[in-house]
């Protein structure tokens, strides 16, 4: 296992990671003091977050990561650019590093982002420098590296984070008479609670709840983690029946992104 200290800075991350909350946290209390943030911003703001969310859970996550189910393309390139928005990098990245991520899991040198080496690293220090662990490997997804729409997100992603992130928030901003408000609740705020409320499913999900199918890895089942990550917290479940289309397979738990699935596929 590299040491913190040997591994070189991944900057690029560490700088959208570390900036991003700074500028929220400095920006959105100037802004509310100065001005009113509309109501319109509001909602977009909550509406983008959960489509985000569901990009990554019912897209990068279950979709692409597990081939939990099929989908119609029109419904692969709504998950890939709601799911890029979320700036947590290319689907074949993410997928990718996910299955390594089950295949060895708390494994502290091979599972990119191993709980046992604790709730910072396992939340987002494994992204903020170069770990071997980390390193991409694309051996273990073949299926995804011929998915057409899958490689056009992965070889155009600045482009589509540039639009997602700044293009769409400044349209609909302007759209409903509020564009500095909009981009900062809808752009920025949006961005950072994403961002955090996925890093959860890495960590806390690790490390918070309880375990009724398994005690062979950390993964945990928690209501209150759901509720955050739109189905994601039944994670004990989850690593053991990892190409379910379901995480909450009780009728009465939390799992929007199955009922979206559901849905689509009554469609």
């Amino acid at each position: 296992m590299s040491r913190t200290e040997d591994a070189p800075i991944n900057w690029l991350p560490a700088i959208i990671l570390i900036a991003t909350p700074i500028a929220a946290l400095i920006l959105l209390p100037w802004y509310a003091l100065n001005h009113d943030f509309s109501t319109a911003a509001w909602v977009l703001m909550i509406g983008y977050l959960y489509a985000n969310g569901l990009g990554i859970t019912a897209g990068y996550h279950r979709l692409w990561a597990h081939r939990a189910y099929e989908a119609h393309w029109t419904v692969e390139v709504a998950l890939m650019l709601f799911g890029g928005a979320a700036i947590q990098n290319s689907v074949l990245n993410w997928a990718s590093g996910h299955r390594t991520h089950h295949r060895f899991v708390d494994d502290v040198d091979k599972d990119p982002y191993s709980a046992k080496r604790g709730f910072w690293f396992s939340h987002m220090g494994w992204m903020l420098r170069n770990y071997p662990s980390s390193t991409p490997d694309y051996s273990n997804a073949p299926d995804l590296q011929k998915n057409k729409i899958v490689m056009f997100q992965h070889n155009h992603y600045l482009a589509i984070v540039l639009f997602m992130n700044i293009a769409v928030p400044v349209i609909f901003g302007y759209l409903v008479g509020d564009v500095w408000g909009t981009v900062l609740l809808m752009g920025l705020l949006r961005l950072v609670v994403s961002h955090h409320f996925t890093f959860f499913i890495n960590s806390l999900a690790h490390m918070w709840g309880k375990q009724p199918y398994t005690d062979e890895n950390t993964a945990r089942d928690n209501f209150w983690l759901a509720l955050l990550t739109y189905g994601e917290g039944y994670h004990n479940f989850h690593h053991i029946f990892q190409y379910d289309y379901r995480n909450g397979v009780k009728w009465w738990q939390f799992d929007p992104t199955k009922w979206l699935i559901l849905s689509l596929s009554w469609l």
